[in-house]
């Protein structure tokens, strides 16, 4: 394990992401709990990536939810119901990351679902450079239904109780019930029967954000 300053860190993942020679757009994977500092690290990692003069996709497990009544028909405060019934995975594998995948023909759509307003989306179908970079975050990405898809994975980690507090902080004090219900055990589940750590080629340790430390494993 190595610890180092963020800059440190973001140069060590750019030069991970930025040196596959894939022959298609490299589809990376920043994984974690809510509130571990995932979306922070992708934008980070997506400014220094383009700084090098690489085209970068951004996009979020956020907009390839299911609808509010599919997210809770298990009940608001439901693990299982977060874990299995909260993500369109099968959208998101049929028009983002197959597309940019092996034999893809790199026009993808990065959104399906609008959370503001609990509607469908279909935005416009985009084509990526082949030297792309997509930055994917978000929770339970390297769940079986998307393991294959990733050419690399970051798991972001932190202590879970740690995120209660920045989810407080971040949004409202009545989220603590939701994080320690429905959250945090739905984290558990997934880490209990997936061992994501298992299956990520980077671990960042970022209970201290300013002060990381990280590992490199093989597969």
């Amino acid at each position: 394990m190595r610890q180092g300053t963020r800059d440190e860190l973001l140069a060590h993942l750019a030069e991970a992401a930025g040196g596959l020679a894939l022959g298609h757009p490299t589809r990376v994977a920043v994984d974690g709990p809510p509130a571990a500092g995932k979306t922070t690290l992708a934008d980070e990692l997506a400014a220094v990536l383009r700084d090098r003069g690489r085209p970068v996709i951004r996009a979020t497990i956020d907009d390839f939810l299911h609808p509010r009544a599919q997210r809770y028909r298990r009940g608001e405060y439901s693990a299982e119901g977060c874990y299995f019934d909260t993500h369109d995975n099968h959208a998101l594998n049929r028009l983002l990351l197959d597309p940019l995948g092996p034999g893809g023909d790199r026009r993808f759509q990065h959104a399906v679902y609008d959370h503001a307003t609990d509607t469908v989306l279909s935005p416009p179908v985009t084509t990526a450079a082949a030297d792309a970079v997509l930055l994917f975050d978000g929770v339970f990405l390297l769940r079986p239904e998307l393991i294959g898809r990733w050419d690399l994975r970051i798991l972001v980690s932190t202590e879970l109780e740690k995120t209660v507090a920045r989810a407080v902080i971040r949004e409202r004090a009545d989220v603590a019930r939701r994080w320690r219900e429905r959250y945090i055990p739905s984290q558990r589940l997934y880490f209990a029967t997936v061992r994501p750590a298992e299956h990520a080629d980077f671990i960042v340790h970022n209970d201290e954000p300013q002060r990381p430390a990280w590992e490199t494993r093989a597969r």
